[in-house]
């Protein structure tokens, strides 16, 4: 079963971003603190010209006092110097870190997406069949954009930020501790406001991010469906349904960002109000003479007062900057806790040790077993009690027995099923639509598992025998075809990678594709795009059945794979599927009738059970449920 998608609370959320970070620093161990280096060094340069300045203000008040500008020169000019000594090293300190930034950036998207896509390829079929394909594809736009704000402008921000306000609160500290306690009550005012404005916007921003991955859902199941759409004249409809998930979104984003929104004036305004009262509270010291407890021993006088001031706008700047980073930090966290989530689905179990391999014959009719690819094939199956190996010859034998199996716990699909599939067999399931056909190849493909029953292969029970080698020995032709971006012979090639353009005009040829092919514009050539758009309904299911024939498996598992086709093409498929058939165990599902006359055994199945089996003439003769099937008196749906 899936796991629970997250409920967006703050704890998940930074225990998201504690995951991502770990990453990030995984990936570059080097890399990374050094930029992190580079972003430290700019901030401390950034915030020390105030020590400076309070030096050359005072050379300069003493120039006034005495006239002497030769002394009062000697004096200023090397903290000039130093001055921009420290700002041309923080310049190259910036640029080396935009640099690595940019490279340590797109190298992070770069290696999560290919552990997402990589991790998707081995999650069960279940997942695909319970999550929308607009909601998956958002893992690697949105989610995966709120990553890239983390590592690239997120977490810069609050070292940089962290940085500068720590170094200019112990400058200040170190002239004035009572004016850098009136300076803290205001930050503490601005840290209120903060973490209540920014926990209101933090909810709404993680409920924003379910709402995009919804809204990017709902548009892609309405961009497949455009034709449906189109000939039911459904488009207000699809309007409507389509303005309730949009105005869902609206309403949290409004939400989430006129919180982000009014955050940033309030603090501003709170550091200005604070710089108002801090150029008061100095004025008093001054005119006073009260002592502000200044480690430096230096007095509180105007020289102090003038680069406290500015430390004091660039304290607050520097808070508001990190109160701006928690809008980042929630949406970063809502993001990165999609991700993780989906990175800790459970990957598609195998604990199969059998595994198909090419043999040849020896003359004392043993087998043994050879790299190359000889047409010859058996298991491969290792014995732990003994260390032995032993190969059985690949037949196609499939044997279902008292199979049982529910997608959903309680809600049985299959009850008590039985097949018996020998090599060479022909064999069809018939039956209304949900009576457990389709189901039965799923499972033997191991798409899903059983819950009680036995499934086996050549005898070998199919839990034993890895999954990669078990459906490697399946070919499967399918209602719905799937066309991948590229040529024609690229998706023909598709079924064996390794098969040589020879190879794949013969399969073409006996699917009966290779006539329409040569028509094209460009042959075999021609690229196929948006899932062969450019092609009817029936060529492209011909092509699927030229690339389960170039396969050149044992077995073979039809499911509807001419309910798509005309009956003039249907015929001219037939002929080549009977000769894809020849020698091969198949397995059928097809509402036309006529398409599993000569089959060896029909069953005929109805809510999970199988209520008949025998030959097209013997289920005639026994004038039951395919009889009336077949004669029309009732219908398969």
């Amino acid at each position: 079963m899936n796991k629970k998608r997250p409920q967006g609370n703050l704890r998940d959320n930074f225990a998201a971003i504690g995951w991502t970070l770990k990453k990030f620093f995984g990936f570059y161990p080097v890399l990374a603190p050094l930029s992190a280096f580079c972003i430290l060094f700019s901030a401390v340069v950034a915030a020390i010209p105030s020590i400076f300045i309070q030096n050359v203000l005072a050379g300069i008040q003493n120039w006034v006092a005495s006239g002497d500008w030769v002394s009062a020169k000697a004096e200023i000019l090397p903290y000039i110097y130093l001055l921009i000594g420290l700002y041309a090293l923080s310049i190259a300190s910036l640029t080396l870190e935009t640099q690595l930034m940019a490279v340590m950036t797109q190298g992070f998207l770069d290696k999560m997406r290919r552990e997402i896509f990589n991790g998707m390829q081995d999650l069960p079929i279940r997942f695909f069949d319970s999550n929308k394909t607009g909601d998956i594809m958002s893992y690697f736009t949105n989610d995966i954009d709120t990553l890239r704000m983390l590592v690239s402008q997120t977490l810069p921000s609050l070292i940089r930020s962290g940085a500068i306000v720590l170094a200019v609160l112990a400058i200040m500290l170190y002239y004035s501790v009572w004016m850098t306690l009136v300076l803290l009550l205001g930050v503490l005012a601005m840290f209120y406001v903060a973490k209540t404005v920014g926990g209101g916007s933090a909810k709404y921003f993680m409920r924003q991010q379910k709402a995009v991955g919804a809204m990017e859902g709902f548009a892609q199941e309405m961009m497949n469906g455009q034709k449906v759409i189109k000939v039911f004249c459904h488009e207000e409809q699809s309007v409507e349904d389509f303005d309730k998930v949009n105005d869902e979104l609206f309403a949290v984003s409004y939400r989430a960002n006129a919180y982000a929104s009014t955050l940033g004036p309030i603090i501003s305004n709170i550091g200005n109000i604070l710089y108002v009262g801090l150029a008061l509270a100095g004025g008093v010291f001054i005119l006073t003479g009260i002592p502000s407890l200044s480690l430096s021993g230096k007095l509180f006088d105007i020289t102090v007062l003038i680069p406290f001031l500015n430390m004091s706008r660039q304290f607050t700047g520097n808070v508001n900057q990190l109160s701006q980073q928690i809008n980042s930090i929630v949406m970063a966290g809502a993001g990165a806790q999609r991700i993780l989530s989906l990175v800790n689905q459970q990957p598609e179990a195998d604990e199969g040790y059998v595994t198909l391999v090419n043999v040849i014959e020896k003359p004392d009719g043993t087998l043994e077993e050879t790299a190359e690819r000889t047409g010859h094939w058996a298991w491969r199956h290792p014995h732990q009690a003994d260390g032995s190996v032993t190969y059985t010859p690949l037949r196609g034998d499939v044997r279902l027995v008292d199979v049982d199996f529910a997608y959903v716990e309680g809600k049985d699909v299959l009850h008590d099923v039985s097949v018996y599939a020998e090599p060479g067999q022909k064999v069809a399931f018939v039956g209304a639509t949900g009576a457990g056909k389709t189901t039965i190849t799923n499972l033997i493909n191991r798409f899903y598992d059983i819950a009680d029953g036995k499934i086996r292969y050549d005898g070998i029970n199919i839990n034993k025998i890895k999954k990669p080698d078990l459906r490697r020995s399946l070919g499967l032709v399918l209602q719905e075809t799937n066309l991948f971006t590229g040529t024609v012979m690229d998706n023909i090639r598709y079924g064996r990678l390794e098969a040589t353009d020879e190879e794949c005009r013969a399969a073409a040829k006996l699917a009966g594709a290779d006539s329409f092919i040569c028509r094209l514009p460009e042959g075999y050539d021609t690229m196929l795009l948006n899932n062969g758009s450019n092609l009817s309904q029936g060529q492209r299911q011909l092509l699927a059945i030229a690339r389960a024939a170039v396969a050149d498996p044992p077995v073979m598992i039809l499911d509807e794979a001419t309910s798509s086709i005309d009956t003039r093409t249907e015929a001219i498929v037939q002929r080549g599927m009977d000769k894809l058939m020849e020698g091969r165990t198949v397995f059928v599902i097809a509402h036309r009738l006529s398409t599993v006359m000569n089959s060896d055994v029909i069953m005929v199945l109805d809510h999970g059970r199988i209520i008949e089996r025998g030959s097209h003439e013997s289920l005639l003769a026994e004038k039951g449920t395919y009889y009336q099937l077949y004669t029309g008196a009732f219908e398969l749906e």
